[in-house]
């Protein structure tokens, strides 16, 4: 591993880079080594990224009431979040796996990588206290914050669909999984919604929730189109 390239990555310099290297040490690595992995790491990364995003959120967006700054954070503090994070400083070229977990391409799955984060953020804050992992918390996750802030109060696309399908009486609203393409880390999803067994649209996404919802969107832009 080339410490000095990911603490320029991270833009955080270790005074132990043993905490550095036990963040990125998956379970199936420290297995085989007799080591400590980064799963206690992890526990302590995940308190400390909900309580600083809680405090940042609290701090900066006043208006929001509780239950919207708890939806914000539950969209910001998730795996999706994270993996971006870890994509963008490059961790797949740096954990420690084991044989099994390296042969599986394990270095790109989505929650491993996560939880490497998470590892990593514990470690900063054990080498330099909160103030540093502080820092590279909101750094990395301060436009995610933004984004979750203005989505907050907007009804999803599934939930708008059904109120426009329902405002003369119960319907039969069916989504369903047509599609899935792509390896395991890096699936895509394609599915379509029903009225009443007619197919109104399709849609994609790289989770299944995502692609039900791009399909809601694109029922109601078709719907929108025939009223004009």
């Amino acid at each position: 591993m080339d410490i000095e390239e990911i603490e320029k990555n991270i833009q955080y310099k270790f005074k132990d880079k043993n905490l550095l290297k036990k963040a990125l040490t998956h379970t199936s690595y420290a297995y085989e080594n007799k080591i400590d992995s980064n799963e206690k790491l992890e526990f302590l990364g995940d308190s400390i990224l909900e309580f600083i995003s809680s405090k940042y959120l609290y701090k900066n967006y006043p208006k929001l009431k509780e239950g919207e700054m708890t939806k914000a954070r539950a969209e910001v503090v998730c795996e999706k979040s994270l993996y971006k994070i870890a994509k963008k400083h490059n961790f797949s070229k740096y954990l420690y796996l084991g044989k099994s977990e390296k042969q599986t391409k394990g270095n790109e799955r989505p929650a491993i990588l996560a939880d490497s984060v998470e590892a990593l953020i514990a470690a900063i804050y054990l080498d330099g206290g909160i103030k540093k992992a502080e820092k590279f918390i909101i750094d990395n996750l301060k436009e995610e914050i933004e984004l979750s802030t203005k989505n907050v109060g907007i009804k999803d696309y599934k939930t708008v669909l059904q109120e426009k399908l329902q405002e003369h009486g119960e319907v039969k609203i069916e989504y369903q999984i047509t599609n899935e393409k792509g390896p395991d880390h890096d699936k895509t999803f394609e599915a379509n919604v029903s009225l009443n067994g007619k197919i109104l649209a399709n849609g994609e996404g790289k989770s299944k929730k995502e692609a039900q919802m791009q399909a809601a969107k694109k029922a109601l832009e078709n719907i929108k189109k025939e009223k004009r």
